[in-house]
């Protein structure tokens, strides 16, 4: 019988629900005998080799390339898991939302302390292989359908753990307090 195949994308956050992730120290060898690894940056697998049967999607859509890569996640995975504040409901990085977006490349390129004798021109990076922003940052759920949300920035590792693990074997997660609180 195969092993279940996990994916993970990291879209507009930090990074930090992957570090979480690894914190799971040495129980990713006992994750290592119940799944197989697919698209991942951990594994560093670009495309997807066969479909996933779960999908763990850090970071909000800033860009047309996190749109792109989150509908190829819904398209190629059977679950899809938000994981982080970013996912859920856009993060530190909807910071800008309240902001229009002429302002914020204004304040990126032109104005700020450590651009204004780098960039001499005031020229704004226009390329057609840079992604095209979006008008706000958008939590995944707005974009596609997401099955599960784990809570946290980053949520804990015992979190991203006991849901995994659930998932892979069908078993009902065991999600004591402790992993799930934020005080």
């Amino acid at each position: 019988m195969s092993k279940p195949i996990i994916a993970t994308a990291s879209l507009a956050g930090c990074f930090g629900c992957h570090m979480s992730f690894l914190d799971i120290d040495e129980r990713i060898l006992d994750l290592v005998e119940l799944v197989q690894w697919g698209k991942s940056p951990i594994n560093d697998i670009k495309t997807f080799q066969q479909d996933c049967d779960i999908a763990l999607i850090e970071g909000g859509c800033c860009n047309d390339e996190h749109i792109h890569t989150l509908r190829e996640f819904r398209k190629h995975c059977r679950i899809l898991v938000a994981v982080g504040e970013c996912a859920i409901m856009g993060g530190l990085p909807a910071m800008r939302n309240n902001i229009p977006i002429k302002e914020c490349l204004e304040e990126a390129y032109l104005n700020s302390p450590s651009t204004s004798d780098a960039n001499p021109d005031k020229i704004f990076p226009n390329d057609e292989e840079l992604p095209m922003l979006l008008d706000k940052v958008y939590p995944c759920h707005e974009i596609v359908k997401m099955d599960y949300f784990l809570p946290g920035c980053p949520p804990r590792a015992d979190l991203i753990y006991g849901a995994l693990v659930a998932l892979v074997t069908g078993q009902e997660a065991e999600l004591p307090y402790e992993v799930v609180k934020f005080d």
